[in-house]
């Protein structure tokens, strides 16, 4: 690979087809997180309240969607030795489809203990099937590549995230068990697209060898948790990964919110936390290709330091400023930081990460998991105590931490001389 295409002009990455080196499975995987995602927003706006149909208060209402991410926090571990064992692409369809079966049933479901039960099953399924499709795109890119594999994986799970609960929204209106059925079916053609069309990938291992012949699995030992931890680009692509947790799945989905309708000087109609909302989104998504590509062709470490920074400042200025157009503008800023943020961690262990490495990249799923458990509950402790800046200022210190980390690990990708033999 040339200097020209690692680097433009003032280090910026040239224009340039950002996929066009990137094998068929990586669009297979990021049709099929596309679907996926798109059926869990159309059911997320119906759950509470169809647990609240029971007859149960808003805790236990909202304790069914804290068991699905409970049990896909705690089954991570679990899921990795299964993906080691009996390889990604059998894990991948097998957890869909218990994902889609338990979604079914959660329609027909005729109490709220069936119901949270069913959504408890759902949460095992989606860490099957979480660890197996980021292990698989981590494998079936090359080095070179990683960064752009992740981003388009992530750009799947994104529009599908917007999309998905609009239609909810509809589909709730019209019945509160229609939105788990319309989910289930969507979950079933993610599961035959991944079942059809990864039968047979061509598998790598590690930051950049030569595929292995296709549906051949090769002989490599995987990475085991312990020796991976020995690496400072590993455990720095934890740190980042969980402070992107804390922030995006977790601050800004459930104290953003409140500061914007409830902090003093703010005074807005709610609406203006979805039009928040849906700038940072659709910011994140425009930046995605640009980030996959300096992942690639710049380094994993500058661009988890720049998606730190960035998304740490933005925090910071929600923290500092009651003023309507500056949040509108940190949620714009906090979109290009997690457009970093989504993509280089990842990276990272597709290059540090030796055969399945299940595990490996189930303890990185949970360390983003932990992380938007914790934000909500410590950040908003805090608020109680003090004030929604201080919980603000928080967030940012988690980010900042993962950016002084980075700066300090090796770098793992193309700068650091990785050349894609494919």
């Amino acid at each position: 690979m040339s200097s020209q295409r690692r680097r433009g002009r003032f280090g910026i990455p040239p224009i340039s087809s950002p996929f066009a080196l990137l094998p068929r499975e990586v669009a297979v995987l990021a049709a099929v997180a596309f679907a996926v995602a798109i059926g869990f927003g159309i059911v997320a706006p119906a759950i509470p309240v169809f647990a609240r149909h029971f007859g149960v208060g808003k805790t236990a209402a909202g304790a069914v969607v804290s068991a699905f991410a409970l049990m896909r926090l705690v089954s991570a571990l679990g899921g990795g030795r299964l993906v080691e064992r009996f390889g990604e692409r059998v894990i991948l369809s097998t957890g869909i489809f218990i994902v889609a079966g338990s979604t079914g049933l959660s329609g027909l479901a005729q109490s709220y203990e069936q119901l949270l039960v069913l959504r408890a099953v759902g949460g095992i399924g989606s860490s099957m099937f979480t660890v197996s499709a980021m292990g698989l795109l981590f494998r079936v890119s090359g080095g070179a590549n990683r960064g752009r594999a992740a981003s388009l994986f992530q750009g799947g799970f994104l529009v599908g995230g917007l999309v998905g609960p609009v239609i909810g929204s509809v589909l709730t209106g019209i019945s509160l068990r229609l939105p788990f059925f319309v989910y289930a079916v969507s979950l079933l053609v993610a599961g035959g697209i991944a079942a059809v069309f990864l039968a047979h990938v061509r598998l790598r291992n590690g930051a950049d060898p030569a595929p292995a012949a296709a549906a051949e699995e090769p002989v490599e030992e995987s990475l085991g948790v312990r020796e991976a931890l020995r690496s400072s680009a590993y455990r720095a692509a934890l740190l980042a990964n969980f402070g992107t947790g804390w922030a995006l799945f977790g601050v800004r989905m459930s104290l953003i919110p409140l500061f914007v309708t409830e902090a003093e000087g703010m005074d807005v109609d709610v609406v203006w936390v979805g039009i928040g909302f849906f700038c940072s989104s659709l910011t994140q998504i425009s930046f995605l290709m640009y980030a996959g590509r300096y992942v690639d062709d710049v380094g994993r470490r500058p661009a988890m330091v720049r998606g730190g920074l960035i998304a740490g400042v933005a925090m910071l200025a929600v923290a500092l400023s009651t003023a309507l157009p500056v949040y509108i503008g940190a949620m714009l800023l906090f979109g290009v930081g997690s457009a970093f943020l989504g993509t280089a961690p990842g990276a990272v262990v597709g290059d540090v990460m030796r055969g399945r490495g299940g595990r490996v990249v189930a303890v990185f799923q949970m360390s983003s998991d932990s992380g938007a458990i914790l934000g909500p509950l410590l950040a908003g402790a805090l608020a109680d105590l003090f004030s929604y800046g201080w919980a603000l200022a928080l967030t940012a210190s988690v980010l900042f931490a993962g950016v002084v980390m980075s700066a300090r690990m090796p770098e793992t990708g193309p700068a650091a001389g990785i050349r894609d033999r494919a």
